[in-house]
């Protein structure tokens, strides 16, 4: 991981998001890994039908009375109906990246202290891919709020 990544953490109500979109080095978009192996489940309030919601309704299943799921990952091990391209290869990435649920905008390759997310890693593993460094500490994330 280069020095310059440009990583930003986002804080809303006591959550750390980030957000990569931007960043020529987001492994993210060379990986694609962790969008084909968890359920991705999130408050049926993200919704684009509900309250304000942005989450595409179409993308997703019914998992309960308060939880949704994104197409595909309704069971785990299976790829999320937004994820293009090949697993592992550069240029993999969510068609819904501005859109995407807060389970994926929480899930980072990095923890908050700038180590390297151990589910992250295990899935590169899976696909061959190298294992990331960690992040410098001015790269780390801010402290939440008490």
């Amino acid at each position: 991981m280069r020095e310059n990544t440009a990583l930003h953490w986002i804080i809303d109500e006591d959550r750390l998001f980030t957000d990569m979109a931007d960043s020529p080095d987001n492994p993210c978009t060379a990986c694609g890994g962790c969008c084909a192996h968890f359920r991705v489940s999130f408050y049926c309030g993200e919704l684009s039908d509900g309250l304000g919601g942005m989450v595409p309704v179409e993308l997703t299943s019914k998992v309960n009375d308060t939880l949704a799921c994104m197409k595909g990952t309704e069971h785990g091990h299976g790829r999320c109906i937004a994820l293009v391209g090949e697993l592992g290869r550069p240029g993999v990435g969510c068609r819904i990246y501005a859109q995407r649920p807060s389970t994926c905008r929480e899930f980072s390759p990095w923890e908050a202290d700038g180590q390297p997310n151990p589910e992250c890693q295990q899935r590169r593993q899976a696909l061959g891919l190298p294992v990331l460094a960690a992040l410098s500490p001015e790269q780390a994330a801010p402290v939440l709020p008490a």
